[in-house]
């Protein structure tokens, strides 16, 4: 049986984090819910979790109540039966990775006791004492995130929107790469923990200082972090602030970014579009410990205090024959 793990008995970790061991069929799922045998089983994909045999009884009540819930965000007219599979699949990628750094935060605790690792009902009793806790917490930060992007929504600025449907929308926006000049050089000679701890740095500094620039971080990939803001210039001072902490920071290698504006879309956490690819292609053919900046933004900046820009030479990059690169540095324009 693909992807299941053993112990179905009481005290199992489907009872302490799910409410209920196993008991259900997909297919008994699927009629309990009165949901399309084929549609759960589509969801159930899209939310990335191992596929089973039709006639294994690996499922609880939760996952009935789930399909039920999804039913009746369809019935309210919330989202579609398309956009639920696309809704599936973006809660499945982010929320697997939230659930493998706890479980992995969960293995370190472990490791730190003087004595030897808690046996498995303890470790159980652990997990059952501090799942409302932990709730409590996501519960909170998710809440936060909703009440900011739905003061966006309710701003004059958002009336310029264009929909694209499906929980995706397209607004003009200023997009940011950052990463790690000689990260993979630099990793040749770091044990694991030296790795970890130069990887924590970059995500503090970067999360900081995107934050503290009124940006939102949308991802971090390794060495690199991706951002957007509503406007050039505060995308120009993250971008600045960048290069000048990791500077500052003896126990950081030096950072390039690629900052670019234009319409992006925006789709379930994640944003596409010829300006995400540009800032992309920036980021690549910076130097060590600068800016560099599309011909958009760099309009954007023009007549703004504290900018200096010097258009460069045209580059060919995969996807842009001539691109057109304009370095950013602090300063005043030329009068």
């Amino acid at each position: 049986m693909s992807g299941e793990p053993d112990g179905t008995g009481p005290g199992s970790v489907e009872e302490v984090l799910l409410g209920g061991g196993r008991v259900w069929t997909r297919r008994d799922v699927a009629a309990r819910a009165g949901v399309e045998f084929e549609r759960a089983v589509r969801v159930w994909r899209a939310l990335g979790f191992p596929a089973v045999d039709d006639d294994a009884r690996v499922f609880t009540d939760a996952d009935v109540e789930a399909l039920r819930a999804g039913e009746r965000l369809i019935a309210a007219g919330l989202i579609t039966e398309h956009s639920e599979t696309l809704m599936a699949r973006a809660l499945g990628h982010h929320l697997s990775r939230l659930a493998d750094w706890q479980v992995d935060t969960l293995r370190d605790w472990m490791g730190r006791g003087a004595d030897a690792s808690p046996g498995r009902d303890a470790l159980l009793e652990h997990m059952a004492a501090l799942l409302p806790e932990i709730e409590r917490v996501q519960r909170y930060v998710w809440r936060r995130h909703l009440v900011a992007h739905a003061g966006h929504l309710l701003t004059e600025e958002r009336e310029d929107d264009a929909l694209a449907g499906d929980g995706a929308h397209v607004r003009e926006r200023a997009v940011g790469f950052t990463d790690m000049v000689g990260y993979t050089r630099m990793t040749r000679g770091l044990d694991g923990a030296e790795l970890v701890g130069v990887l924590d740095r970059f995500e503090a500094m970067t999360g900081d200082v995107v934050a503290e620039g009124r940006g939102q971080v949308v991802k971090t990939i390794g060495d690199e972090v991706l951002f957007v803001c509503e406007s050039a210039a505060d995308a120009a001072g993250i971008g600045l602030e960048l290069t000048a902490r990791a500077q500052a920071d003896p126990n950081l290698p030096q950072v390039r970014t690629g900052l670019a504006h234009g319409p992006v879309l925006g789709r379930f956490g994640d944003v596409y579009g010829a300006a995400v690819n540009i800032a992309a292609r920036l980021t690549a053919v910076a130097r060590p410990a600068s800016v560099l900046v599309n011909t958009a933004l760099a309009g954007e900046l023009v007549g703004m205090a504290g900018y200096t820009l010097r258009p460069l030479r045209p580059v060919s990059v995969r996807g842009y024959s001539r691109l057109r690169p304009v370095l950013l540095r602090r300063g005043r324009p030329a009068s």
